[in-house]
Parts: structure tokens; C-alpha cells; sequence
């Protein structure tokens, strides 16, 4: 355990940071999950678009760094678009 003050409340900041990126990382695999679920149902549109809005919005506010939101979201398209071939 750390002595320095600044570092006792680094620590503390740390951990609740760290909570609240654990939260949004785990909200984009469900929203991620729930889209490739839509493919073929009527709701398909809105939950790619929900996914892909958390994504952005997860960059933006630096949960994750800004080229890993466009892979994530070009790998979520290029399997959207496979699972739509095979229908």
C-alpha cells in the first residue's frame, strides 16, 4: 500500500475509473452480441445502429482508443454483412 498521499488518491482514482470502463466495455460486447442477434428480424437497423453509436461513444470519451472503435465497428459490419449473405 502506497504511503504518498498523491498516490493513496491515484489509486482511488484508478479503481473507480476503472469501474466505469469496466461497465462500458461490457455494455459494447452485449450491444455488439444483440446485433449480430437482429440479423433477419425487423429490429436489425436499430440495434446495429445502437451498437455502433456506443461504440463512438465509447471513443469519445476514451474508454477505448479511437482506431480500436473502428475495427470494432468495420468486424461488426463484415460480420453483419456475412450472416446476411448466408439468409
Amino acid at each position: 500500500m502506497a504511503n504518498i498521499k498523491s498516490q493513496i488518491k491515484r489509486n482511488k482514482q484508478s479503481a473507480s475509473a476503472r469501474e466505469r470502463n469496466k461497465g462500458v466495455k461490457s455494455e459494447l460486447r452485449t450491444r455488439t452480441k444483440n446485433a449480430i442477434a437482429a440479423v433477419g428480424t425487423e429490429d436489425e437497423e436499430s440495434a446495429l445502429r445502437v451498437a455502433v453509436k456506443r461504440i463512438d461513444m465509447a471513443a469519445t470519451k476514451r474508454v477505448i482508443h479511437k482506431n480500436q472503435a473502428a475495427n470494432k465497428k468495420s468486424g461488426l459490419m463484415k460480420r453483419i454483412n456475412a450472416l446476411r449473405e448466408e439468409l
